[in-house]
């Protein structure tokens, strides 16, 4: 993947201090033993506000010891109001919840089950790479920036983009309209995805799960978690992969010194269907960033769920979060981007703009029930 921070006018106003908060909340340390307790939660959740930097000792104590209280709607209420509606740490408690509810279902499998799942994902996205049709889809953009490392989302804009697939020219992108207005002819042909300035993002479909499986990327995986995704059962893999071995790169503009690109290393988790053997999510957090690079912070969620292009299926992102923290001189903002994939079709469709904010709107994906064995095996057919 590669990540990109430009100029943009609605970011440069809104400039904060940066406020990371990295020490860990007093008494999180000490309260080791047994199940996090309620009243324990609730006191380390509003202490987000003050410490977001705490947010990534409090998701791995929930994962290390679980949840010993009832996740009811009121409490994640709460968690949406202190924590900024943080994605992963929804997640983190929904999954512990599942864990508490039916330990044996969600125990981990036996270590060779763990290993052949990912041997076979591995197998399989690899394939699936070089079989992948051309098509063209429909990106939604909101873009939203916070002061500082607070998580206060304010919208900045809203983007339609276009983006083509080809096995020989990869990905391609082309930027439709900002705000529901249409560009011109002159600046979608320009390819003017990054000349608008603010966050940008590129990677998301092939090639960063092509990277992550690739021989030469060393990816070192470790079972550490199972889940129940859209209704798949799935297994959960912690990944490294080492800034020497990385492709993964970052853009960032230096005030009077142009762009910068570094490459970095990553790390994150992947959840692979324990049926299909196909990556249901992605997320990584970039390393090895330089302490003097103006991005301090980046990260990214990909939600992957089978589409139909020309009547066959594929597995392609439907949905992307998208998180940097950026810095000019002593002060830092953050930005997210919420994507959402619309209208998969074979490459030479138009690809238009119709609905885009009424799309963009939309609440989040519900879970989907559970797909029988027979359908799920009709599936993905093409890409065996």
């Amino acid at each position: 993947m590669r990540y990109s921070v430009l100029p943009h006018h609605a970011l440069l106003a809104v400039l904060g201090l940066l406020l990371l908060a990295g020490a860990l909340a007093p008494g999180l340390a000490q309260e080791t033993k047994g199940p996090i307790s309620q009243e324990e939660f609730i006191r380390l959740l509003y202490q987000l506000p003050k410490s977001p930097g705490m947010k990534a000792e409090l998701i791995s104590e929930i994962r290390r010891r679980g949840i010993g209280f009832e996740l009811t709607n009121g409490i994640r209420s709460i968690v949406a109001t202190k924590s900024g509606n943080d994605a992963e740490l929804r997640r983190t408690l929904e999954e512990a919840a599942r864990r508490k509810a039916n330990p044996t279902a969600s125990a981990l499998p036996p270590a060779a089950e763990g290993r052949e799942v990912l041997a076979r994902s591995r197998a399989a996205t690899l394939e699936a790479a070089e079989k992948m049709p051309d098509f063209v889809v429909k990106q939604l953009i909101t873009r939203s920036y916070a002061r500082g490392a607070t998580r206060n989302w304010t919208v900045a804009d809203r983007l339609t983009i276009a983006v083509s697939y080809r096995a020989g020219a990869g990905e391609q992108y082309k930027l439709l309209a900002v705000n529901g207005l249409p560009t011109g002819q002159e600046e979608q042909e320009s390819n003017s995805y990054e000349k608008v300035g603010g966050t940008s993002s590129t990677g998301e479909y092939v090639s960063m799960l092509k990277a992550l499986f690739a021989e030469e990327t060393k990816a070192d995986f470790k079972m550490v978690d199972t889940d129940l995704l859209r209704g798949r059962r799935a297994i959960v893999y912690e990944f490294v992969v080492k800034l020497e071995n990385s492709r993964q790169t970052i853009k960032a503009a230096a005030m009077g010194a142009g762009d910068q690109v570094i490459t970095v290393g990553y790390r994150g988790r992947v959840w692979i269907d324990r049926e299909n053997y196909r990556v249901l999510r992605m997320e990584e957090v970039a390393t090895d960033i330089p302490a003097d690079f103006p991005v301090s912070a980046a990260s990214s969620t990909i939600d992957y769920d089978w589409v139909t292009i020309s009547e066959q299926q594929y597995l392609l992102p439907t949905r992307a979060i998208i998180e940097l923290t950026a810095s000019r001189g002593p002060l830092a903002y953050q930005t997210r981007n919420d994507i959402r994939f619309r209208n998969y079709q074979k490459y030479g469709s138009e690809v238009r703009i119709i609905d885009d904010v009424d799309e963009m709107e939309l609440p989040e994906d519900k879970e989907k029930k559970p797909q029988p064995l027979e359908d799920k095996e009709k599936k993905p057919q093409e890409e065996r």
